[in-house]
């Protein structure tokens, strides 16, 4: 289980880098839908996945802890879950979005029990004897 955390948190961050990182650069061009809404909301693009970087850069640092601390395994999930919770109230408001919004949606809900979950994974593995980080330290045969 620490090694499929540690696995999901530096996914994670990656994605969130890369993601961040291609908004940035090309504003509402990233966006399906987005292409005639001007110069505010190019603006805002851009602003909130500099942010999104920043996320995605926290999650890179959390999965290289050792044991990687479940309480901001926690607070990563939990803001993921909240941007979930955003799009499904702007669906309740406003309707569908384009359709690729609608799987990042499901992500977004989806994904943080399973980070809720796993997020003690690696600190019981080091309390239980495993020694800096859980999974350097199973046997080589293990999956």
């Amino acid at each position: 289980m620490a090694r499929l955390l540690k696995w999901l948190s530096m996914a994670m961050g990656v994605a969130c880098v890369a993601i961040g990182l291609y908004h940035v650069v090309l504003g509402i061009a990233s966006v399906p839908g987005e292409e005639s809404a001007g110069a505010t909301v190019d603006s805002r693009e851009r602003f909130y996945n500099a942010i999104f970087f920043g996320f995605g850069i926290a999650w890179i640092w959390v999965a290289r802890q050792s044991p990687i601390p479940s309480v901001v395994v926690r607070w990563l999930a939990g803001i993921f879950l909240l941007g979930g919770i955003g799009r499904l109230l702007s669906v309740a408001v406003h309707g569908w979005p384009h359709w690729f919004q609608v799987p990042l949606t499901v992500l977004e809900v989806g994904l943080p029990p399973l980070y809720f979950w796993l997020s003690t994974a690696d600190e019981r593995a080091v309390a239980a004897g495993l020694a800096d980080s859980a999974d350097e330290h199973l046997p080589a045969d293990l999956p």
